[in-house]
């Protein structure tokens, strides 16, 4: 097979959940140019669709399925829709999320349990549901989205570093358990990216600052740059790659 065609997702079916904006539609974006038809996924049905609209504005094949990873019943009915109506999920990318900055001794319990059950939760949920389809036909891809805060912490952010850690082993789990099926599942780790989760970090001289300087490519990632690499482990050229964590973050992870 030629190397090219080892990245091409031509015939594949992708679910990106939290993809209106941000990381997800810019992920949701580099899988429909490399060929696969997409399924794009937010709770705000509105923002959904415009985005829907636009990437379908470039000739892709873009379908709109708005529900909420955190109900099980939404979940459930979603990815039944999708499979009968739409066609066989073949990728499942897992990027919903929230941030609930504070101090942690300050931390309200309910926050706490939201950002558990909007990152960990809901990923254990959304791939379980899309799972029993792939382990079926015993093929899929599934990626989940961890942080640059999977391995580190910085204050006021603990509990979504938390989160995120799970995430990681979870990955790790799903791999162990599933790879037997023909499943690969692995995750991608961002490092600081400009996106609108961010506005406020971006916007604060000092902390702008810090991530240049602490970023060894001197820069915040660019929402297309993760893309590409959502791409390989959509593909075949991943073919055995299983429960890793790749971590695209400028090598700021590399460095102390």
């Amino acid at each position: 097979m030629p190397s090219s065609s080892l990245f091409s997702l031509a015939g594949k079916r992708a679910l990106v959940t939290g993809s209106s904006r941000g990381l997800g539609l810019a992920m949701a974006t580099a899988l429909a140019q490399a060929g696969a038809a997409v399924i794009l996924n937010a709770r705000d049905a509105t923002a959904l669709g415009q985005a829907a609209a636009d990437l379908a504005a470039t000739g892709a094949t873009v379908n709109a399925v708005a529900f909420d990873v955190t109900s099980i019943e939404s979940v459930q009915e979603a990815v039944a829709y999708c499979e009968a109506e739409l066609g066989p999920i073949d990728i499942l990318i897992n990027n919903a999320g929230i941030q609930i900055r504070g101090p942690l001794d300050d931390f309200p319990l309910d926050g706490f349990e939201a950002m558990l059950a909007t990152h960990v939760t809901a990923t254990f949920a959304v791939s379980k549901t899309v799972a029993k389809h792939m382990i079926a036909r015993r093929q899929g891809k599934i990626i989940n989205i961890c942080s640059i805060l999977t391995n580190v912490a910085r204050p006021n952010v603990a509990p979504y570093g938390a989160a995120k850690a799970a995430i990681a082993n979870l990955t790790r789990g799903m791999a162990a358990d599933w790879a037997r099926h023909g499943l690969n599942i692995n995750a991608i780790a961002p490092g600081y990216f400009m996106t609108e989760l961010n506005e406020a970090l971006i916007a604060d001289p000092q902390f702008n600052r810090w991530v240049e300087t602490r970023t060894p490519m001197g820069r915040w990632g660019e929402v297309a740059e993760l893309g590409p690499p959502a791409v390989f482990l959509a593909s075949d050229a991943a073919s055995f790659i299983n429960g890793h964590i790749l971590y695209v973050d400028g090598a700021f992870s590399a460095t102390v």
